[in-house]
């Protein structure tokens, strides 16, 4: 399982390289409210130019392997914790929004909050060293310190779709055993 963030990427990539080398830039794929659904599934793989993508690709692989440090199973919750509030945000609000940085934003979500679920030391190390590695990240979360045609949209529900699976995959400690 390794090799699912780079086939994910590698779809991204795919998608920017028809996109430039056929249609000159024009072929997005974004999510836009009361457009198509499948543009909530495509929007992840779909980026404005090079730079976006490029910009992109380096925070989502090493999120994605630090995320798969915890299992496959949490690596695919935030994927499904990002869609789901990405469906609500197609459903419910006027904007388009697309790029991996949802993704990221999920994926960054998950590690600041799973050690603080967990209690575990790993993952308290793991979330600390995110929030060092990866804490000037969370500015863009906020819509007056995004530049114009960021979708800072797209950066919350990712977030709070990254917040949604580490509480569904958590670890719970097991109760210690009674003294007899």
């Amino acid at each position: 399982m390794l090799l699912l963030p780079l086939v994910l990427l590698g779809i991204a990539w795919f998608q920017e390289s028809l996109d430039q080398l056929l249609f000159g830039g024009r072929w997005a794929l974004p999510m836009v409210h009361g457009g198509p659904f499948w543009g909530v599934l495509t929007a992840p793989f779909s980026h404005s130019d090079w730079s976006h993508l490029v910009s992109n690709s380096l925070w989502f692989l090493p999120l994605s392997y630090l995320v798969l440090l915890n299992g496959v199973r949490a690596y695919v919750a935030v994927w499904i914790g990002v869609y789901a509030t990405a469906a609500m945000v197609w459903l419910w609000l006027p904007v388009a929004s697309h790029g991996l940085s949802g993704v990221v934003y999920g994926l960054l979500a998950y590690l600041l909050l799973i050690g603080w679920l967990e209690k575990r030391p790993l993952s308290v190390i793991l979330s600390l060293g995110c929030l060092l590695a990866y804490g000037g990240l969370l500015p863009a979360l906020l819509p007056f310190l995004n530049p114009p045609g960021v979708s800072w949209i797209g950066h919350i529900s990712g977030f709070v779709g990254g917040l949604i699976a580490a509480v569904a995959v958590q670890r719970r400690p097991s109760p210690p055993e009674l003294l007899r």
